[in-house]
């Protein structure tokens, strides 16, 4: 079983920038692909990013031209940096690898 663990989150005004973190314990992080959804109540999770092990990369068009996934090994972490933001960015984002989920972290994007 994973435990994926989101931090990172938060308030930040339009233009800002946040970066995302999601930590998971044990070897196996290096083996596995992981993933960066985002969820506003009441809408789909929808894909940000994807990273693989072997660390190709694909994002979702929420993502394009603002966010980049990149991936620590040896930290056993993966992180999200945003930038640009807007209030259209303002969700819970997911950290999300095989069957498991983390709780998410939200973040507000107003001025």
């Amino acid at each position: 079983q994973l435990q994926l663990s989101e931090s990172g989150g938060g308030l930040v005004q339009p233009g800002g920038s946040l970066r995302l973190s999601c930590f998971v314990p044990g070897s196996i992080f290096r083996f596995i692909t992981m993933h960066w959804y985002r969820q506003v109540p009441g809408k789909e999770r929808e894909l940000v990013a994807t990273i693989t092990d072997g660390g190709s990369i694909k994002y979702g068009d929420p993502a394009k031209g603002r966010f980049t996934i990149s991936r620590v090994n040896g930290e056993n972490t993966v992180y999200l940096q945003m930038n640009d933001l807007n209030p259209g960015d303002t969700a819970i984002y997911y950290c999300h690898a095989g069957a498991y989920w983390g709780n998410g972290t939200l973040v507000a994007v107003a001025s």
